[in-house]
């Protein structure tokens, strides 16, 4: 196990300086959390300049659902009617994919930009009815399976291309982190073609290099702690630490991906292990806060396609973040807009009926008002 390590580290150090380096408009990040009750919470932010117009989806049991071949047009490809119940983020109102999400089963996870890496299978003539597109990948995996094991089985047996999607204004290049009720996390990647799929111990995952360099660069943060270093002291002269808040001192606080990635893997090591999988949901979404982009900290230039294409210069926003409870089955979202909590609950869901059902997050948000 450990020799495979090192090869997966190799390859992902070998290609993680061959991409194109873009950085814009890919701040997604995502941890899990582990309850004391034996149930695991998945958490993660979405950013994007370009606005995604979300809204919460659920994909009934039963839906007959359309992938989409080379050409990108639904129907070209895979077809296949969904196992098991979905609920989850859609994007650029596209309804029939989510781009994070859950199933009843408890199996979570999401899409995150991969721009520079990620490239997707070429389809062999006549085998386009084998194939979804990149922005399918998820909703694939979490209506048709449960378990990690399914999903390592299954993914080699179809192909994924990378076809325009015609709502986003081009093709999709993402990376998939998925984790099961059991524990068990995975990284899915497409680069050069080739499906690569690797155990993700930490859970943790962003966006560009690739997984094995993330994983790599993690080493050398092992000497943070959350506890304040002791005193120093040099020839008598006591020297105590200047301030308080000395406890992981050395954390990178910036918004490169790598940075996010050490960044959500210390907090969420550090995150306290004494709470219920439901009181971990609250955890999880003040982690979440480390990496709420501030309005105007990352800019996009004039013209820039993650910028929708403006004429005048933008910047990249937390669009929304999401919670989701395996134990419990419940899905919770706050937006940009409104930092009400709004959340889906399996037991309180129609799940067969096979259509999909498109719930707004346009409610406003709600502020009370305290009086002595």
């Amino acid at each position: 196990m450990a020799s495979l390590l090192r090869r997966s580290l190799a390859i992902g150090l070998g290609i993680g300086f061959m991409g194109s380096g873009f950085n814009a408009a890919q701040a997604c990040t995502s941890f899990m959390l582990q309850g004391n009750d034996g149930g695991r919470v998945y958490g993660r932010t979405m950013e994007f300049a370009k606005p995604l117009n979300s809204d919460a989806v659920l994909i009934q049991r039963g839906t007959s659902l359309q992938g989409a071949g080379p050409s990108g047009q639904s129907g070209t490809g895979l077809a296949w009617t969904s196992r098991y119940a979905v609920v989850g983020m859609n994007a650029v109102g596209v309804d029939d994919m989510v781009v994070d999400g859950m199933n009843e089963r408890g199996m979570a996870g999401g899409l995150l930009y991969f721009d520079g890496y990620a490239q997707f299978q070429d389809v062999p003539a006549g085998e386009a009815d084998r194939s979804i597109a990149s922005w399918q990948l998820l909703i694939y995996v979490l209506s048709n399976f449960e378990s990690i094991a399914e999903v390592k089985q299954a993914l080699p047996d179809i192909f994924v291309n990378g076809s325009v999607l015609q709502a986003f204004g081009g093709p999709v290049p993402i990376h998939m982190t998925l984790h099961d009720r059991s524990g068990q996390s995975l990284s899915v990647e497409y680069i050069k073609g080739e499906l690569n799929m690797l155990d993700n111990p930490t859970g943790v995952y962003t966006n560009d290099p690739p997984l094995p360099y993330h994983l790599a660069a993690a080493g050398n943060y092992a000497n943070l702690s959350a506890m304040p270093p002791a005193e120093m002291r040099i020839n008598g002269l006591s020297l105590p630490p200047a301030s308080s808040g000395a406890g992981l001192h050395g954390l990178p606080g910036d918004f490169l991906a790598t940075s996010r990635f050490i960044r959500a893997l210390i907090i969420s090591r550090n995150a306290p292990t004494n709470l219920s999988s439901e009181q971990q949901v609250g955890t999880a979404f003040h982690l979440l806060g480390q990496f709420d982009l501030p309005p105007g900290s990352i800019g996009i230039p004039p013209g820039g396609a993650f910028g929708g294409g403006s004429s005048k210069a933008s910047y990249e926003i937390t669009e929304w973040s999401v919670v989701a409870d395996q134990k419990n089955g419940t899905y919770s979202i706050t937006t940009f807009e409104n930092p009400d909590l709004r959340q889906l609950r399996f037991a309180d869901l129609p799940l067969a009926g096979g259509e999909i059902k498109v719930m707004p997050l346009n409610q406003s948000q709600q502020i009370t008002t305290l009086q002595p």
